[in-house]
């Protein structure tokens, strides 16, 4: 009798129940986080065209929102902003009475505790020209400039509630300053989220029509090039020795070696952002009827998590939660 093969690898996937026996990496609804878009000036919710599912919130709703995220269980919510008057400085991010601002206390007091609330700090909503800080006089973006904005912008969120900061806008030296100046003004416990592999993608044009984006040109000059792995782990290196609390890569599922790279690096733990593009694409060939698209949102999940992500930001993260709170079976 032949003895070939002496090890039969298929035996743990012959079954559902082996498959999950065998799992290697799981999804928890308690590590994924929500974006939310709220926008000034709407007394209901906007659908967002080129993100099925996804809509611009007015304020009046974003408790509901909370709420509906924390009984879900879902770990987190990032909110972003759509003000209806942009400036050059962005002057709405830092005000006290700005969208953004006051949708994280609407969503502090919901939250109780229950859900962390996560914002965005980052200038591109609330420019007039779209970049994510200040232009100098010859059109570039001044890196230092927008640091001493950005300080500003962190204070006003920590005193509006906020627990965690999304350090979205790429500046040298961002979480260097951000933390300094939380500190000194009495905020040590608000957490920085450093979008440290931030890269120029494509994969960001539903995002702008969420936000509403007025930006001419690209942003080559501060995000990071496509081409580039090493340097993505460099600047979370950099993050992390400047006060990171955590750090990121974005997008998620084009740059997996970039997240492997980050994540084997890191000494924090590592998050990963699931953009508008990776979810248009799904959502738009699974209405096409090319894919199955349940199994595809978790399979890409799934993905992200084996490349190392311990968190994931992501438009499916209340749905999925229910799938997981239902038990549904991907085995």
């Amino acid at each position: 009798m032949s003895t070939f093969p002496e090890r039969r690898l298929r035996r743990t996937r012959r079954t559902p129940a082996m498959r999950r026996l065998s799992t290697e990496h799981h999804l928890v609804a308690a590590q994924l986080v929500l974006p939310v878009f709220v926008k000034e000036g709407i007394d209901q919710a906007v659908p967002i065209a080129s993100m099925p599912g996804v809509m611009q919130h007015p304020i009046e709703a974003i408790a509901s929102v909370v709420t509906d995220a924390a009984d879900a269980g879902v770990g987190g919510i990032m909110l972003f902003g759509v003000p209806a008057v942009r400036d050059a400085e962005g002057s709405g991010a830092v005000a006290e009475d700005g969208i953004l601002n006051r949708a994280i206390r609407v969503a502090r007091d919901a939250a109780q505790g229950r859900i962390t609330v996560q914002a965005d700090l980052c200038l591109d909503e609330f420019t007039d020209h779209g970049h994510c800080g200040l232009l100098a006089a010859d059109g570039s973006v001044d890196n230092d400039a927008t640091l001493e904005v950005y300080a500003r912008m962190a204070l006003a969120q920590a005193r509006a509630g906020a627990e965690v900061l999304g350090l979205s806008g790429m500046m040298d030296g961002q979480v260097a300053v951000i933390r300094a100046a939380l500190d000194e003004a009495g905020h040590s416990d608000v957490a920085l989220l450093a979008y440290s592999a931030k890269y120029a993608s494509a994969y960001y044009g539903p995002f702008r029509d969420a936000v509403e984006s007025t930006l001419q040109g690209d942003r080559r000059t501060y995000q990071l090039d496509p081409a580039n792995g090493r340097e993505g782990v460099a600047e979370a290196m950099q993050d992390i020795a400047e006060g990171a609390d955590y750090v990121m890569v974005k997008p998620a599922g084009p740059y997996l070696d970039v997240l492997a790279g980050v994540a084997d690096a890191a000494t924090v733990p590592v998050w990963a952002y699931q953009v508008s593009g990776e979810y248009a694409m799904i959502e738009l060939a699974a209405r096409a009827g090319a894919i199955d698209r349940e199994r595809t949102i978790a399979e890409s999940l799934v993905g992200i998590r084996r490349a190392g992500a311990d968190v994931i930001l992501t438009y499916w993260a209340r749905e999925v939660a229910d799938w997981l709170r239902a038990g549904k079976d991907f085995a």
